[in-house]
Order: structure tokens, then C-alpha cells, then sequence
């Protein structure tokens, strides 16, 4: 589905931040990029997004190269591939409603399909009773939880999630790791990027391990290992 092919990004000669890369992501697949920050990981994830280009190398995603597909081509490969961050990335002045509707907008649903989907997307991820609230009334999970819901509502076959956790507190991580397990046994698979050496060890699945841009370690049921 995902295949990194030798993939390097050199900004300069003193700043390589990945270096010959190669690994495949299947189908459905739960897989977690870890490493120390520096190690390269949200730079894997620009490249598979098309939001920056390799220095060499080549990114995959179901047999075509993300960056030769003409310009206008992108927003269909990056509907596909839902994206969460650390910092959750809500527009402040949208209701969660109105914030995860706004994906659908952005493909150009209709106003019946999104009163369909986003009650939906809502209800799996435990909100629809914070429907209308804004982002500044809601907690950091709760406002974690929208963006997931922003992430899913367009059905992407994969959701990359790039330090998710960093900002929570311990029980909202873990409601957090535990919704991204759900949403890849309903068959979305899951690209999470993290240095929580607790969320690694306690998924037991597959851990490709980065330092100083290179893949040192891919196991499949992986710790977290320097």
C-alpha cells in the first residue's frame, strides 16, 4: 500500500534527515514510527503527503509515485490519507461539528452527506453530546478526539498520526491510542509517530525504529529500542 523506496532528504551537507529509507506498509496494517526527536519521522510523513520532496528516492502509495502526480491530483491523495497532530489543528471559532464538517466541505460533499457522516464520525469517537461546543470548551483529548473525527470523516484508507499523544495526560492518551486501535479494526490503517516508549511497548505491534534518519530496527511486535 505505502513502500519507501531508498528514500533520502538532505537539506545540507550537515543536516541529512533521512538517509536511504525503505520499508512497505500493508493494508490495514497498525504501524508505529519511533525514534528520538530529529530521527526523521515527521519528515516521513511530509514525503508520503507530498508536502515535501525527496533528495533521492522514491514514495509509494498503491503503486504511484506521490510526486508525480500533477498538482491537482494532490488533495485527492491527501483526502485518502487522514491526518492528526500534536497540536490538534481545530479552527477556533468551529463547533466540533462545524470542524469536522469542514473536511467534507473541503471535498465538495453535499449538504445531505455531511448531515449524515459527521454524527457518525462523532459518535465513534465519543462526542456527539460536544457537538457544538468550540474548541476552547473542550479538554485536550476531547479536542484530540474531534480531530480524529475530522481525520475519518471522508473514509481515508490510512491515518497518520503524528505525535498524537504528546500533549495529553495519561488516561486521555490512552482513550486516544485505544480509538486508533478501533478505527483499525474497522480497516483504516494506522501510521503513528511517536517517541511514548509506553505506547509502543504496550500496542505489541509492528515498531520501525529511526535514528539519525536511517531504519535501524523493524520488528513486528516491536518495543521501543535505542
Amino acid at each position: 500500500m505505502i513502500y519507501f523506496d531508498n528514500v533520502s532528504k538532505v537539506y545540507s551537507p550537515t543536516s541529512i534527515a533521512l538517509e536511504d529509507v525503505s520499508f512497505t506498509v500493508s493494508p490495514n496494517e497498525f504501524i508505529s514510527l519511533v525514534g528520538q526527536s530529529g530521527a526523521g519521522k515527521s519528515t516521513l510523513l511530509k514525503l508520503l503527503l507530498a508536502e515535501d520532496r525527496p533528495t533521492s528516492g522514491k514514495v509509494f502509495f498503491e503503486s504511484q509515485d506521490v510526486h508525480a502526480l500533477p498538482r491537482h491530483e494532490l488533495p485527492i491523495l491527501r483526502r485518502r490519507i487522514g491526518t492528526v497532530f500534536q497540536d490538534y489543528r481545530l479552527l477556533p471559532a468551529r463547533t466540533a461539528y462545524e470542524n469536522v464538517a469542514f473536511a467534507l466541505e473541503a471535498a465538495g460533499k453535499s449538504d445531505e452527506e455531511i448531515d449524515h457522516d459527521v454524527p457518525q464520525a462523532l459518535e465513534l469517537v465519543g462526542l456527539m453530546d460536544k457537538a457544538w461546543n468550540f474548541p476552547h470548551e473542550l479538554s485536550g483529548g476531547e479536542r484530540q478526539r474531534v480531530a480524529i473525527a475530522r481525520a475519518i470523516v471522508v473514509r481515508p484508507d490510512v491515518i497518520v498520526a503524528d505525535e498524537p499523544t504528546g500533549n495529553l495526560d495519561p488516561i486521555n492518551k490512552w482513550d486516544i491510542i485505544k480509538l486508533l486501535e478501533k478505527i483499525n479494526g474497522l480497516g483504516t490503517t494506522i501510521v503513528l509517530a511517536t517517541h511514548d516508549k509506553e505506547v509502543i511497548d504496550s500496542l505489541q505491534r509492528r515498531v520501525v525504529t529511526l535514528d539519525k534518519g536511517k531504519v535501524v530496527r523493524d520488528e513486528q511486535r516491536g518495543k521501543y529500542v535505542l
